[in-house]
């Protein structure tokens, strides 16, 4: 990889993005965006913050990409430096060329985060390897695909943080089991086969500011109910849920955010801007257990599918977990 060239990101002036040149496949060029926070010369941390000489790269989940600004500054508060990642055919890295959020193998993503990690000063094959620490964070699918690289990659990450991740399908451990054989046939016969759409658009609705949320976005990065989900791509998430099952043997201390309810209705809810919309959030803190040694388990009453960006209250709790777990394990 090239120099990396920096240019003001989307977000404005304190944010600066890359691109990651990744290669080619079948639909053509490919590439990645590492995103990073860039606060003012006067925003000081003091060197004692729980974060202190820490370095974050976050990943978003499925029909999304990186716009949680406030999670950037609540991440510089606590003394780390923020990078975010928007994978290939998401976000800034979508082309038109693409298939939206499409890959047949999670691990395929190895080749997005290591440019995004060698871009950070903490490759693999670096000469001189930081002394920074280095923590991943990711969201429902995102967190999958990083709990899936650090159990393959022991050693190169300090600490993971898991932010609803998609760690069991919805129909909980037998109906994944169930459907797997399915879904592989599937996936050999028609990879490209399109799944029938199950997102029915009510936690875009608790989370758009055009819809009573809070929060802004572009709408053709993160769709009102999601990018069409394709065979082969179900096929790739259930391999890795299946893995979970199994126990991935993660040594690095593990924090996984959840929503204290879930609520799954094919009608919408007023309930739906106060929990979980998405997943099922008590087969996924059982599942959380299984990543490693050393997992603590926070349920926020009141928090969206996407902790961060539930109301005010439910949000300050989160980041208050966060911030205690730091104090507890960033040392």
């Amino acid at each position: 990889m090239g120099e990396l060239v920096w240019q003001e990101d989307l977000l404005g002036e304190r944010f600066q993005q890359a691109t990651l040149p990744l290669g080619s496949d079948g639909e053509g060029d490919v590439v990645a965006t590492l995103v990073r926070h860039r606060p003012t010369a006067t925003e000081l941390v003091s060197p004692f913050a729980p974060a202190h000489g820490i370095d974050v790269l976050y990943v978003h989940g499925w029909s999304d990409y990186f716009f949680q600004t406030g999670l950037a500054e609540h991440w510089h508060r606590v003394g780390a430096r923020f990078y975010a990642l928007d994978l290939r055919k998401y976000g800034r890295s979508l082309r038109d060329h693409q298939t939206p959020g499409y890959v047949a193998d999670l691990a395929t993503y190895d080749a997005d985060i290591d440019a995004a990690l060698t871009a950070m000063g903490h490759g693999e094959n670096a000469e001189r390897p930081s002394r920074r620490r280095l923590v991943l964070m990711g969201h429902s699918t995102g967190g999958l695909t990083l709990s899936l690289w650090a159990s393959r990659h022991p050693g190169r990450a300090h600490a993971l943080v898991l932010n609803s991740p998609w760690l069991e399908l919805q129909t909980g451990g037998a109906g994944r089991a169930f459907i797997a054989p399915l879904v592989q046939l599937g996936a050999r016969v028609q990879p490209l086969g399109t799944l029938p759409q199950v997102d029915l658009g009510f936690y875009t609705r608790s989370v758009s500011a055009d819809t009573g949320g809070e929060w802004s976005y572009n709408k053709l990065w993160r769709p009102a109910r999601g990018f069409p989900a394709h065979r082969a791509w179900l096929n790739a998430v259930l391999e890795g849920q299946a893995a979970v099952a199994g126990g991935l043997g993660i040594d690095v201390p593990i924090l996984t955010l959840l929503s204290a309810r879930s609520t799954i209705l094919p009608r919408w809810s007023d309930q739906m801007r106060f929990t979980d919309s998405v997943l099922v959030v008590d087969d996924i803190a059982r599942a959380a257990v299984r990543l490693g040694s050393s997992v603590t388990v926070a349920r926020i009453e009141g928090a969206l599918h996407d902790v961060v960006l539930s109301a005010p209250a439910p949000r300050a709790a989160a980041y208050a977990a966060l911030t205690r777990w730091l104090r507890a394990y960033a040392p």
